[in-house]
């Protein structure tokens, strides 16, 4: 019985490596961008994206106000939540050309 519960003591590391897991299908441009490498390589629809998220998230937040008489608060609520939201997916599209995820001709140009 102790050998059962010693295995579960023992700390077991965890792979963080995603590249270990996916094999890229593109040039890798930086294998682990920092953030700020990741924001600046932002392109015209990772905005764009960003803003038809939060868009749709102000007019959702206001549109469901609307009832409770509480339009201001939710409305600031949903262009958070948008804001937020639109960030993380330009962020993900960003990072995923940086490291060979999506396709990324402009990125090989530009950085190499």
């Amino acid at each position: 019985m102790t050998s059962k519960w010693r295995g579960a003591r023992r700390r077991r590391e965890m792979n963080t490596d995603i590249a270990a897991a996916v094999k890229p299908e593109y040039p890798v441009v930086d294998r682990n961008p920092p953030f700020t490498k990741t924001v600046a390589n932002f392109n015209t629809l990772d905005y764009l994206r960003l803003l038809t998220i939060t868009g749709v998230s102000v007019t959702v937040g206001y549109l469901s106000g609307i009832k409770p008489n509480v339009r201001g608060p939710s409305t600031v609520t949903g262009g958070l939540i948008g804001v937020l939201g639109g960030f993380m997916y330009a962020y993900q599209n960003s990072a995923g050309r940086l490291m060979g995820f999506f396709p990324n001709d402009d990125e090989v140009a530009r950085y190499k």
